[in-house]
């Protein structure tokens, strides 16, 4: 499965552009973190672009990505993928066990809440987001409320990684895409 091929899916699934924006966002975060431990980039690229890609059809927990998982077999996506993509959400009763797994789900919600914090800004531009005043506007429950919290802190602890080295990590890999993933 092709990086192309996985953005034909997205198109032809996924109208809204807030949500094809959100994919290449968490697409940005997740290609950093495969070049960074090493792994293969495409791959998990293909996972990230495509892991909401059924949210416009199936927008309610469970169906969401559940009813979505036999479309992308049918597509010739790769089981670790699917099953990567199931593993993102709580509910699914998917454990997230291998890498791309545990950073999809570490990547997803926090890459929408920089977005967020990108979009308060004065240029609306992830260029001036610090990850310390991603930090501080977590503690703003009422900030990007949908987004949730627990999900970004436990996202970073199942990584291994430190909460703030996390945040630092995915706001450099969004502002290096900045033109290419809207922000």
């Amino acid at each position: 499965m092709t990086r192309e091929k996985a953005l034909e899916i997205l198109h032809e699934y996924t109208k809204s552009e807030s949500l094809r924006r959100h994919a290449l966002q968490v697409e940005s975060c997740v290609a950093a973190y495969a070049r960074k431990f090493g792994e293969d980039e495409q791959a998990w690229r293909v996972t990230a672009l495509l892991h909401d890609f059924d949210y416009e059809m199936h927008p309610e927990a469970p169906d969401h990505p559940m009813k979505g998982e036999p479309i992308l077999e049918s597509l010739g996506v790769p089981a670790y993928m699917r099953r990567a993509i199931l593993s993102h959400a709580n509910y699914s009763g998917v454990a997230r066990e291998s890498l791309l797994e545990k950073t999809l789900f570490a990547c997803d919600e926090l890459s929408g809440f920089i977005s967020a914090c990108s979009l308060v800004k004065p240029s609306r531009k992830v260029a001036e987001v610090e990850p310390a005043g991603v930090r501080k506007k977590m503690k703003d429950k009422a900030f990007a409320r949908s987004v949730s919290r627990d999900d970004i802190i436990q996202g970073a602890a199942a990584m291994g990684i430190d909460l703030e080295e996390h945040i630092a990590f995915c706001v450099k890999a969004m502002q290096a895409d900045a033109e290419s993933i809207g922000l």
